[in-house]
């Protein structure tokens, strides 16, 4: 397990900080949100916990990096720039979506360009939950000290409140004190897996990374990215995508790295990435219900030090049912005698699916991606 010095927070304020570039990824679509997010709408433009989409909370979560960058693909870059254009300094839109090893390597390279090459760049996605902002913020100052200095990689990992089977983990190795040597990455486990990696200490990769771009270019250049590196470097953007196939970053770039290291993140987190997610962060009735309906209008805690808006649920009606999820945009959804379904109705699409299996909306996508219907 990672340890933190005693004067963490102070030492994150104490005026030695790093030039940080925050650079929000905004190029997913969120698939297992279907059919609230759509191929034209990405969960990211989604007011899944309030009135804010989840785009326009996590730029608000960053506000104490020095410059804040979004990266999207082509088509959702005026849906961008919409709803947070004028809170950051640049929309960088990528020729293609290919996954986060190709945007964020083309991303790391305009930064560079713009600020230097010796900012440190915080990547981070544009749909999480977070409950304290202000321990979100000193972690990243943290981990944006550990990539200057040590010139490494910094992964940051959550600490677990459960075993959960949705997460990869990350094993930490030796402890240096603010952050441990990053052992090793874990693809998502099956449930005794997931057990005995939160007993071990593992965290959750949380897809959350901090570099300077030298030390980015510099591992990336021994890896799948390579040929879009080359490219950029002679200005051959379109010719450098082209050449790269889609591909994580984790799996590009941070799994290949001998000398990475892990930063955890101890706050209330979630990437709600499945309809699951919804019972761990709406209030629920006497019965275990949670509901969205429509925009919020209520006041409910977000974690610690925090609050947000959300709608109670009022439009949703619940009749000898317990344990389900409703989420609608404004339809009035009624459950009778049934327990643990999802149920969400958005625009003209109605899902249904046992909540203990969400993960599986990602193959009625696939499904419909086959004929065009995503």
């Amino acid at each position: 397990m990672v340890t933190h010095p005693a004067d963490a927070t102070a030492d994150a304020e104490d005026g030695n900080d790093p030039s940080i570039v925050a650079l929000v990824l905004a190029g997913g679509t969120g698939s297992r949100l279907y059919p609230a997010s759509r191929s034209t709408r990405p969960k990211q433009f989604l007011p899944l916990l309030g009135e804010r989409t989840l785009l326009e909370r996590t730029v608000d979560r960053v506000g104490f990096a020095d410059h804040v960058v979004v990266s999207t693909r082509p088509s959702f870059a005026d849906g961008v720039r919409d709803r947070v254009g004028a809170d950051v300094d640049e929309v960088i839109v990528e020729p293609a979506g290919k996954d986060t090893g190709p945007a964020l390597a083309y991303a790391t390279h305009r930064v560079a360009e713009t600020y230097g090459d010796d900012v440190v760049v915080l990547a981070l996605p544009s749909d999480h939950h977070v409950g304290s902002p202000e321990r979100f913020a000193t972690t990243m100052r943290r981990g944006a000290r550990v990539a200057r200095e040590e010139r490494r990689l910094v992964a940051f990992g959550v600490e677990p409140t459960r075993p959960d089977t949705g997460y990869g983990y990350i094993e930490p190795g030796t402890d240096h004190g603010a952050f441990a040597d990053l052992a090793a990455f874990h693809e998502k486990p099956d449930a005794r897996t997931a057990k005995r990696y939160v007993d071990e200490g593992y965290l959750w990769n949380a897809g959350l990374f901090a570099w300077t771009p030298r030390a980015f270019r510099v591992a990336a250049r021994d890896s799948p990215l390579a040929p879009l590196l080359t490219a950029l470097d002679e200005e051959r953007v379109d010719e450098g995508f082209a050449a790269v196939d889609p591909i994580s970053v984790d799996y590009a770039v941070m799994e290949r790295v001998s000398d990475a290291a892990v930063v955890p993140l101890e706050v209330e987190w979630d990437d709600l990435g499945s309809w699951d997610a919804m019972q761990r962060l709406l209030p629920a009735d006497d019965d275990g219900n949670v509901a969205r309906t429509g925009a919020g209008n209520g006041r409910e805690r977000e974690g610690e030090g925090t609050e947000t808006d959300v709608d109670r649920g009022e439009e949703a009606l619940f009749v000898d049912s317990a344990e389900n999820v409703v989420v609608s945009d404004g339809a009035h959804v009624s459950l009778v005698g049934v327990d643990g379904l999802a149920v969400v109705a958005w625009g003209d699409r109605v899902l249904v699916v046992p909540v203990e299996e969400a993960q599986r909306v990602r193959e009625v996508v696939s499904r419909l991606k086959e004929t065009g219907q995503f």
